[in-house]
């Protein structure tokens, strides 16, 4: 009876971290979402409140940890139930710093509204961005669902989101070659598209966690990459 009620209110512990989780991942796919919005827009508005909704996603992952690292401390979970909580943190840290890539994306889109545009750049940053919160999207569907099938698609499809980085790199390079005065907003617009393609490596992290919560084991053949043999030029953000 005692032993009942104990994996009884276990499971509540589980349910209510993970609800967390979906909460956490909500709020960043709408940050992902408004991040690009506001560069397509040129909307420093939306841009700061971009920035100030990071600090609701910080305070989640907080949260969440302290509930995983007291759940691990009076459950002392074994095998796939630590998995499970362990799942939690990672996916938990995951997100916290795809939420640091929308407020970095928010902070240089202002600094972006006082320069001209460029191209149809913008744009493509949006699809690329929207993949990114798709992909996102499914990845926490397969950790609710636990689906193995649908978190490796999701990993496979990071390879496609490195692609649009690598056009967009291209086409930056371009514009600053035909027009020296663009250059400062390519940089920009650079790091823009390189935080979320890192969030798409994130994402991927993500499905990863899905694959080995419930296989145990961590995909065997190398995360795809797209072709990147030319990113290098501009350093890391």
């Amino acid at each position: 009876m005692n032993d009942s009620h104990i994996v009884s209110s276990y499971d509540r512990d589980l349910e209510a971290v993970q609800a967390l989780i979906m909460k956490m991942g909500g709020l960043v796919e709408e940050s992902i979402l408004n991040a690009a919005q506001c560069l397509v827009e040129n909307d420093g508005d939306l841009a700061s409140k971009v920035r100030r909704g990071d600090k609701a996603i910080d305070g989640l992952e907080e949260r969440i940890n302290e509930e995983a690292a007291r759940m691990i401390a009076l459950r002392q979970p074994m095998a796939r139930d630590l998995r499970t909580v362990l799942s939690v943190i990672k996916i938990s840290g995951n997100l916290e710093r795809i939420g640091d890539y929308s407020k970095n994306i928010g902070k240089r889109t202002i600094a972006l509204t006082e320069m001209p545009q460029i191209g149809s750049t913008a744009g493509s940053i949006r699809r690329m961005a929207h993949s990114v919160e798709q992909m996102l999207k499914d990845a926490l569907d397969a950790y609710i669902q636990r689906d193995v099938e649908m978190a490796r698609d999701v990993w496979a499809r990071d390879a496609e989101v490195d692609q649009m980085y690598t056009a967009l790199f291209r086409e930056f390079v371009t514009h600053m070659m035909e027009d020296p005065r663009n250059i400062s907003a390519c940089i920009h617009l650079h790091f823009i598209a390189k935080n979320i393609e890192r969030m798409g490596d994130h994402v991927t992290s993500i499905a990863e966690q899905v694959i080995y919560l419930v296989s145990g084991e961590k995909p065997d053949e190398d995360r795809p990459k797209g072709d990147r043999s030319s990113l290098e030029t501009f350093g890391q953000s």
